[in-house]
């Protein structure tokens, strides 16, 4: 069965639409907490990218140096909006092609040399991308007095619209 499965695809999926939302209306230099905004949304992506799955069977990205995806470590490289971008559709990309794999009973098995279910690294990854995502957006209505569209159960999943809320 995978109507759970189902039922996640489809949070999962608004939650990449609304961190995409972000990055496209985030001021990418602002500071949070003394790094770049950018820091930040790559934090969530790496994050998604490892610990929705296995965090204990990853390889990084080609991009990826060592302590990147803590936004408190400095780094070398610098990625820009469209690598951000092109890095969350691979990571959308890579979590739907997952989820259509997975059936309900896998939620509740842990991976392979992993201490959480499934079930736990999905609930745990979509906290903290909504964490960032919120952070990043009230930073956007902060300086700019606009808030940035936020796909909810009430709201369609698309940007038809525009990228802010008005």
């Amino acid at each position: 069965m995978k109507t759970l499965c189902k039922i996640i695809r489809k949070q999962v999926g608004a939650n990449f639409l609304n961190l995409e939302t972000a990055i496209k209306t985030y001021d990418r230099n602002a500071p949070v907490c003394g790094a770049p905004a950018w820091r930040y949304i790559y934090h969530a992506l790496h994050s998604m990218d490892r610990w929705f799955f296995n965090p204990n069977i990853y390889e990084e990205p080609p991009f990826h140096e060592d302590g990147m995806d803590n936004p408190d470590n400095p780094c070398s490289i610098e990625l820009s909006n469209e690598q951000l971008l092109e890095y969350l559709e691979t990571v959308r990309q890579k979590t739907f092609d997952y989820l259509d794999t997975l059936t309900d009973a896998e939620l509740y098995e842990c991976p392979e040399n992993c201490e959480f279910t499934r079930m736990d690294l999905i609930l745990i990854q979509f906290r903290h991308m909504s964490i960032h995502t919120g952070m990043l957006n009230g930073q956007t209505t902060e300086l700019t007095g606009r808030f940035p569209k936020y796909v909810s159960p009430h709201t369609a999943y698309q940007l038809e619209n525009g990228l802010y809320d008005e």
